[in-house]
């Protein structure tokens, strides 16, 4: 940690962008003014630990995971084909010469 020694209206500047500034001392409070950009968030400390605790506690779920479903016989390629066949289906879809309407789908196998 670097301590440096600052009187009221001296300042400090950290990486050419935050500015620190000792505005007042009275007895043992200082007054400290902080320019930094928007994108550098500055806290006091308590406040940055309570963020940092209710970050940590959003982050951890009270609700089991969902149980994992099981995977459809057709969807795995374990269906039974409408002629009778196992093995996967293969859908050919024949073009359409009208909008608005779906185009036939016709299932094949290879």
């Amino acid at each position: 940690m670097l301590i440096l020694s600052r009187k009221p209206g001296e300042s400090i500047m950290i990486d050419g962008r935050i500015h620190v500034k000792v505005v007042r001392v009275e007895g043992e409070i200082v007054k400290v003014g902080i320019e930094a950009p928007a994108e550098v968030p500055v806290h006091r400390m308590e406040v940055y630990l309570e963020i940092q605790s209710s970050n940590r506690g959003a982050a951890v779920t009270k609700k089991p995971a969902l149980p994992r479903l099981p995977v459809a016989a057709s969807a795995a390629g374990q269906g039974t084909h409408p002629n009778g066949k196992n093995g996967p289906r293969i859908l050919v879809r024949q073009p359409s010469n009208r909008r608005g309407t779906n185009p036939a789908v016709q299932e094949n196998r290879p």
